[in-house]
């Protein structure tokens, strides 16, 4: 008799569900604002950002997945468009899954202000709270609303897999909630990369985080 080690596989019922950050969206630049979907920027992707998508696509055709999720911002439609083709689904729009809403600071700006460093960026980053961008959403408000969307992806698809193509404040957020680290700790996710939750009788399990292998 032996006893290997175990295989992980999600409980039976679960959730087994890829966070999928969109492909590199085109850059800001001074002086010009993205267009606007309900206040918040909606660039399209760069053309790095569809090389991403095409790679997605060939590292999850093969798998199981049994529906496509994106946000209101179409750098998510554009980089679920390959993967989508390829498994012959229509994505799923789910609206809290959308970006942090960065208020005065949305349609480009909030990265000019990021790479120069500015005083109020810090101190956003310092105490993890995107309340502190004038206009922005609170950190508060977002998780909440990942939450929800999360649950009703989980309600939606019990023993499914599932692949959402959601944005990095969004990652870091669903992240943070289903571990108890702090606000910000998973914010960074590599545009394209692959993150893994499994969500089972209301608990979320981290199985994976920026998974980047199919874009070196």
């Amino acid at each position: 008799m032996e006893y290997r080690q175990p295989v992980y596989s999600p409980p039976p019922g679960a959730v087994d569900l890829l966070l999928i950050r969109h492909g590199e969206s085109e850059p800001a630049r001074p002086g010009q604002s993205f267009a606007l979907v309900d206040g918040q920027g909606d660039p399209a992707l760069h053309p790095q950002g569809h090389a991403q998508a095409a790679r997605i696509a060939d590292r999850l055709r093969g798998d199981p997945i049994a529906a496509l999720y994106v946000t209101s911002l179409r750098r998510t439609h554009q980089t679920a468009a390959p993967l989508a083709q390829a498994l012959g689904l229509t994505p799923h729009i789910e609206p809290d899954l959308r970006e942090v809403s960065l208020g005065d600071w949305d349609g480009g700006l909030y990265r000019i202000k990021a790479a120069q460093g500015d005083p109020l960026y810090r101190r956003a980053q310092t105490e993890q709270e995107w309340g502190l961008i004038p206009g922005a959403e609170t950190t508060a408000a977002l998780h909440a609303r990942v939450a929800t969307a999360l649950a009703r992806i989980a309600a939606a698809h019990p023993g499914q897999r599932i692949a959402a193509f959601v944005h990095g404040g969004v990652i870091g957020a669903a992240l943070a909630i289903a571990t108890g680290a702090r606000a910000f700790a998973f914010n960074g996710a590599a545009n394209g990369s692959i993150s893994r939750l499994v969500l089972h009788d209301g608990a979320m399990i981290l199985r994976g985080f920026n998974d980047t292998v199919h874009l070196d």
